[in-house]
């Protein structure tokens, strides 16, 4: 089942882990996809606000993400770019630590999670490592993230997947759309619209 066109906008609000709120703007482009989002929240007593933009090419692959974060700590700004065959630079400097990831992953956004969804179209029954450039939300430090999706049987219109991080020993499983979209992921965050 292909999925359908995505919306012009969605949001999704911030649950447990921190309070908050997320929006992004989708735009189709000749050479793929633009996205463009902010999301603030509070979390263990910290305020942050995280602004991106984030490049797709047709295959959903990651090929730039702009990030501006505020926190206490001050204004931070981080340049992600993708040469196409998984090469990373962070600011311009080579990053050989996320040679192999094809996604961005951002900490605070439930959307990045769409990226690896689309770019994979797994069947049911299929899983794929997906190791992405992950972007914390505090300081935008950028580390590299272990993680696999597993497509499980869909319910109605919502594709299912089984997700896990081993890194951050974390499971669980993720519902979408049938645009591609998060629609809850338990214990972070839930779609609003």
């Amino acid at each position: 089942m292909a999925f359908v066109a995505l919306p012009l906008t969605a949001a999704w609000q911030h649950l447990q882990a921190r309070s908050g709120f997320e929006v992004v703007y989708f735009e189709m482009v000749d050479d793929g996809y633009h996205l463009r989002g902010c999301t603030a929240a509070i979390e263990d007593g910290q305020t942050w606000v995280v602004k991106y933009e984030i490049d797709l090419d047709t295959s959903w692959v990651t090929r730039s993400a702009r990030i501006a974060g505020r926190s206490t700590a001050g204004l931070r700004r981080t340049l992600l770019q993708c040469d196409g065959e998984a090469r990373w630079r962070i600011n311009g400097v080579p990053a050989p630590h996320l040679n192999g990831c094809l996604d961005v992953d951002l900490e605070s956004s439930a959307m990045t999670n769409a990226l690896p969804v689309h770019r994979t179209d797994l069947a049911v029954g299929q899983t794929a490592a997906t190791p992405a450039a992950y972007v914390r939300a505090l300081d935008l430090a950028v580390e590299r993230l272990e993680q696999t999706y597993q497509r499980i049987a869909d319910d109605g219109t919502q594709r299912r997947y089984e997700y896990t991080a081993p890194d951050l020993d974390f499971a669980c499983r993720l519902d979408y759309d049938d645009s591609g979209l998060l629609l809850n992921h338990p214990g972070i965050a839930a779609r609003a619209g």
